[in-house]
This record gives structure tokens, C-alpha cells and sequence, in this order.
């Protein structure tokens, strides 16, 4: 079954839709039905699928992780134990691990079933830019 790496750039933490990569890869090897799997090979990054229409939703769900999981330096996460690379890092692993790092996605006539305001993201949870790797896997 077909199979690609998908190279992303981040510039920071927030939401990357690559939807349109993924149902390109789709739409290049013509599977009438079948399953898209995307999994992300990081641990400091995840996967969603989420509305695309307003941005106040990539906005919100952002400040959100960011009360949630605070930097490693904010007081209320003094407990932290793991700071090697910085007040970002551990974090970034607690929002990883409350997400996904794979996600699958029906597909059916040649296109991916997703709904009408939804899009497939990957959600960058440290501060720096990355180089984040998705692979793509077709199934029939």
C-alpha cells in the first residue's frame, strides 16, 4: 500500500493545516475507498482534526493548552522534573500526550471523508520552529 513522509515547518506553537497535502497524496494513487492513516513522529507535537472555517477556534484551542500546560518556568509547574531543553519541552510531552499523534481518515470515491469545516492539523506545541515529519499510509 502506498506510503510518504510529509515534511512540515512550524514556525512555533499554534495549528499547521496540511489538509491539502493529505488528499493530494490520496487523490495521487486513485484509491476509490479505503482508510488514510497519518501519524506524526515526534513527541512534542500531535495531530487533530478540527474546524478550518474561523480561526478563533485555532486561537482558543491554543490559549487553552497553553493554561493547561504552562511553560516549565511558570510557578504553577514547579513540580516538573524534565527541563533539559528548555521551559517549553516538558510541556510540550503533556499536550502531546492529552492529543494524538495518529489519526485515521476514511476515504471513499477518492476523497477523504471529512466533514465540511474540518481539516487535518499538525499542532506544534514548542516555542521554536521544527522540521515535523508526518508519515501518510493508504489502506484498502
Amino acid at each position: 500500500m502506498p506510503q510518504s513522509r510529509l515534511s512540515l515547518e512550524t514556525r512555533g506553537q499554534g495549528l499547521y493545516e496540511f489538509t491539502s497535502e493529505a488528499a493530494a497524496f490520496v487523490a495521487d494513487h486513485a484509491l476509490e475507498e479505503g482508510l488514510l492513516t497519518l501519524f506524526v513522529r515526534h513527541t512534542s507535537c500531535s495531530l487533530l482534526i478540527q474546524e478550518n472555517a474561523d480561526p478563533d477556534v485555532k486561537r482558543d484551542l491554543s490559549a487553552y493548552f497553553a493554561r493547561l500546560a504552562p511553560p516549565a518556568d511558570d510557578p504553577s509547574m514547579s513540580y516538573l522534573i524534565h527541563r533539559l531543553e528548555g521551559p517549553d519541552d516538558m510541556p510540550a510531552h503533556i499536550k502531546s500526550a492529552l492529543t494524538q499523534v495518529s489519526l485515521s481518515v476514511p476515504v471513499s470515491q477518492g476523497r477523504l471523508m471529512l466533514g465540511t469545516w474540518q481539516g487535518v492539523y499538525l499542532f506544534e506545541h514548542r516555542d521554536h520552529p521544527h522540521s515535523r515529519e508526518v508519515i501518510l499510509h493508504l489502506s484498502a
